[in-house]
């Protein structure tokens, strides 16, 4: 089912590994990408359970747009172990302008298909969705 204003499907694969990752705890990352010949969104890296959210930051690259959603596990006040699912929008500044333009309006319609997401990021650089940046947001 395409978007509109975008005209960009979601590929059944995003929704899928986005299960995996929210109920199976299967992947640690995912990283999406708009293949705008195809005119759809789809699943272009997966990380492992075991990876860091370095691994993740590296797997963004530096010129172009993505979205990621990352599994961030951590510890309350009260010492419990607790998981918040952050969506990332990457759109850094040295990306094309058409990219951030098809991103930006494909963005909440691609949020919309993958229920479960706690924290939303928009990041131009990686300063914008630190770790310290995640751990305000979680309250």
């Amino acid at each position: 089912m395409a978007n509109a204003a975008s005209g960009m499907a979601v590929h059944d694969d995003c929704k899928l590994k986005f299960l995996e990752l929210k109920a199976k705890r299967t992947y640690r990352f995912i990283v999406f990408k708009i293949e705008e010949k195809q005119k759809q969104v789809t699943v272009e890296k997966l990380g492992k359970p075991s990876d860091s959210y370095e691994d993740f930051s590296a797997s963004l690259p530096a010129n172009e747009c993505r979205y990621a959603v990352y599994d961030f596990d951590y510890v309350t006040d009260e010492n419990c172990q607790k998981s918040r699912i952050v969506f990332v929008a990457w759109s850094p500044d040295t990306s094309r302008v058409r990219s951030k333009m098809i991103y930006a309006s494909s963005k909440d319609r691609f949020k919309r298909e993958l229920d479960g997401i706690q924290i939303e990021l928009q990041a131009t650089d990686p300063t914008e969705m630190g770790l310290d940046v995640i751990r305000s947001r979680l309250n």
